[in-house]
């Protein structure tokens, strides 16, 4: 996420124009990626599915005592020594509005890492856009897509992503059509100083939504495996320094990396909204299944059986 209040000359726009046709240009092959990601996963999930008011059949269970007797299916339970209860899906639509930084620093990709932050990011978002769409959520992107119920939500998102209309996407998301009790995912790197991001989440805690931050992080911002002479350029200003020794640097920027993550951790966690980390050199498949656990109000225990 870019830093707030940073002037952007021309040659800077001109670069943003730049990375957001780079990032149009990949959008087809990461919604395949995202779609196989999904396929590997899926297999016993039931989306978000719970019992409900609806008309769509879900499962038979055991009655407890205490329900209602018109509950109870009795040619069901005319089969066998127990008594069943037909449980109907819930089909109340959900929204969730999702989100993933576009700013300069997304661009990274050290040696360890098999993927950059953003296409990781574009990934998880259209993998969580095919799972919801398919539960028959109402998938929307801030300032791009309004929220729509659709079996082909990641499609239309990943369309709406190549389009000339995200080139000119804002480094942060503009959430002021948010309603409340709506979740709100935000997949960055999140490497702002904490005290902007914090007053950023602040304005949206006040609208009530729900918000889940994903992480994504280059496994060499974790570690900072440089040494000897060194020079480090800011992705979101240019400005660059130069290490002598950069090992001796290592143990106080990580002592800052990750404050700064324990300091959002702590924000969410007070709020009872979701905090994880996604490594570029790890599976994508686990941040979301973990994801998807908090969407739904349960853990979610299906293993990933080795997605990418």
């Amino acid at each position: 996420m870019a830093t707030v209040g940073t002037r952007h000359t021309p040659e800077d726009r001109s670069d943003a124009l730049a990375r957001a046709r780079l990032r149009a240009a990949l959008v087809p092959d990461l919604l395949i990626e995202a779609r196989r990601i999904v396929s590997t996963v899926i297999a016993g999930w039931h989306g978000r599915r719970k019992r409900g008011i609806g008309e769509t059949f879900w499962q038979f269970r055991p009655y407890v005592a205490g329900e209602t007797l018109a509950k109870i299916d009795w040619r069901r339970s005319a089969r066998d020594d127990h008594t069943y209860v037909r449980d109907m899906e819930w089909e109340a639509a959900h929204t969730v509005w999702l989100w993933a930084d576009p700013s300069p620093s997304m661009l990274f990709k050290s040696r360890s890492a098999t993927v950059s932050k953003e296409s990781r990011a574009l990934v998880l978002t259209l993998a969580l856009a095919e799972l919801l769409s398919r539960s028959g959520e109402r998938i929307g992107y801030p300032g791009l897509l309004k929220p729509v119920a659709a079996r082909n939500g990641a499609e239309r998102l990943a369309m709406a992503l190549a389009s000339s209309h995200a080139m000119a996407l804002p480094d942060r998301p503009q959430l002021d059509m948010v309603q409340r009790h709506s979740d709100v995912v935000l997949v960055s790197d999140f490497l702002d100083p904490p005290e902007e991001t914090l007053a950023f989440l602040d304005s949206i805690a006040k609208r009530g939504t729900r918000m889940h931050l994903l992480e994504v992080a280059d496994p060499a911002e974790e570690v900072f495996p440089y040494a000897g002479r060194t020079e480090f350029e800011d992705p979101e200003t240019g400005v660059r320094l130069t290490a002598g020794r950069a090992e001796n640097w290592g143990e106080a920027y990580k002592t800052i990396y990750h404050a700064r993550r324990e300091a959002l951790r702590d924000y969410c966690r007070k709020l009872d909204w979701s905090y994880a980390v996604n490594r570029t050199d790890r599976l994508a498949s686990e941040a979301l299944v973990a994801l998807h656990g908090r969407l739904t109000g349960q853990p979610s225990t299906v293993p990933a059986r080795g997605a990418a």
